[in-house]
């Protein structure tokens, strides 16, 4: 079993960092976001800092291993909103095969990020590496 918990937090280690450059992304880059923000949303801009600061703490969260299962099914939720309310519009909804390419590539990525992070959130209670407990 050591070698499954160091997988495992490789793997966890690797999402948070991902997590940690979109959410820097978010920060750096917020009026080229600003387009996927529903125009009937208040707030415009500040969803974008928002979004990037969930993605930076969520990316904390797991890297720390504190409040590791809150994390994970916030950032579920939160992919699972973009999913339904950016990604599938703009996939069914896409003037060219191109753009429609590309809107199904970022569903698929959210709906694989989401996958694994409600999987990081189910097993939270076990997130700690304990290597002298293992087989």
């Amino acid at each position: 079993m050591k070698h499954y918990h160091i997988v495992s937090r490789i793997s966890i280690y690797l999402l948070s960092i991902v997590m940690i450059i979109f959410g820097i992304f978010h920060f750096l880059n917020p009026h080229d976001l600003l387009v996927y923000v529903p125009a009937s949303l208040p707030g415009g801009i500040v969803w974008a800092y928002f979004v990037g600061a969930a993605f930076i703490l969520v990316g904390i969260a797991f890297i720390t291993n504190n409040f590791v299962k809150l994390a994970g099914y916030l950032l579920a939720a939160l992919l699972f909103v973009f999913i339904i309310t950016i990604h599938l519009p703009n996939y069914l909804n896409a003037g060219d095969k191109e753009m429609q390419s590309m809107a199904l590539i970022n569903l698929l990525k959210d709906t694989a990020i989401m996958g694994f992070a409600m999987h990081i959130a189910a097993g939270a209670y076990s997130q700690h590496l304990h290597l002298e407990n293992s087989d």
